[in-house]
């Protein structure tokens, strides 16, 4: 039976450091009441027309190739999740295919938001598992700072996202490793408490002046509703993958979640009785980045030491859908 493993993992981040105190220069808030909500204490934004989500996908994308020991031709197919793509259309899939040199493979662009990263991995695994292909490049990127509106009426959001890029490397092996499973779920009833609404096709012209004034072309997040779900959900999915593979949170090695927010991120530990150092989080330093989120952790974790062969991983997200999902992995 074939199974499906990462074989290489890479990430990059903008130069470009925001701290809350930078914040508090443009809009009312402070480092402490940033930090007491969402324990991010800074985060990078792309410097516009020099960084973009393909162009820092790219940088993502090299670094897993390297881990990996693979080249651009090694790859058979690209599945790249984002929710800030480059254009409208068509999406950033195929313009990180042009920098790479993959020209011909397939390149399939994924929207699901926050739980994009683990949407996209569900699919690598399946077209790997089938036998279809071989090596498929899965990619999580954003650039969230130039669509935030950096004054105080927006700064419940803006002071939580980040910008960056996250990938990993999919590949065959017939060895007794990889992804045991993966496990997805949405609830569209919940669609407009975490969304934007403008520009959208909904509306002729897509985008009017009134719009913009009106604040409609930022994002809108119902935070206590996204707080309350996520709170529940990422414990439920959590257990899922434990459960449909035979394991229980003492087998577990390392939890790498979403990283959306502190407090959500210590009461998920907490209910699901984990110690700190089996919990992955970095959120401190880049703040919501949101598909590009979990594979930014996993190259951190590898870099650190915190992922060895034979560990036991799960990936767990939620976000905007509402739509969350988990992976069990064995490394």
């Amino acid at each position: 039976m074939t199974n499906s493993f990462i074989s290489g993992v890479g990430h990059y981040v903008p130069e470009k450091v925001v701290t809350n105190d930078d914040l508090s220069n443009v809009m009312d808030t402070s480092d402490e009441w940033i930090q007491e909500r969402s324990g991010i204490r800074e985060r990078r934004h792309a410097t516009p027309g020099l960084e973009t989500t393909s162009s820092m996908a790219v940088e993502a994308s090299k670094m897993a190739l390297k881990n990996a020991a693979l080249r651009s031709e090694d790859i058979d197919f690209i599945v790249f999740a984002t929710l800030s793509p480059d254009f409208d259309f068509p999406g950033s899939g195929v313009l990180l295919q042009r920098e790479l040199g993959m020209q011909g493979i397939g390149a399939l662009d994924v929207r699901n938001q926050c739980s994009g990263f683990i949407y996209a991995l569900s699919v690598a695994d399946q077209y790997i598992k089938s036998g279809m292909y071989n090596n498929i490049l899965v990619v999580g990127s954003e650039v969230h700072s130039t669509a935030l509106d950096m004054t105080t009426r927006g700064r419940n959001i803006s002071v939580l996202f980040g910008d960056g890029a996250g990938a990993v490397v999919v590949s065959a092996t017939k060895q007794n490793k990889g992804i045991l499973s993966t496990h997805l779920h949405a609830d569209g009833d919940f669609a407009e408490e975490l969304y934007l609404e403008n520009p959208g096709s909904r509306h002729s012209p897509r985008i009017t002046h009134e719009m913009i004034d009106n604040a409609e072309i930022y994002p809108y997040m119902n935070g206590r509703e996204v707080f309350k779900h996520a709170s529940t959900r990422f414990p439920e999915a959590i257990t899922e993958a434990l459960q449909a593979n035979g394991k229980t949170t003492e087998d577990l090695d390392l939890l790498v979640p979403h990283q959306a927010n502190m407090r959500i991120i210590e009461y998920i530990r907490k209910t699901m009785h984990l110690p700190e150092e089996k919990v992955f989080v970095n959120i401190q330093k880049y703040g919501n980045t949101t598909a590009a989120s979990i594979p930014v952790a996993l190259s951190e974790a590898l870099q650190e030491g915190r992922l060895k062969d034979g560990s036991l991983v799960c990936l767990a997200a939620f976000g905007s859908g509402y739509t969350w999902a988990s992976a069990l992995i064995k490394w």
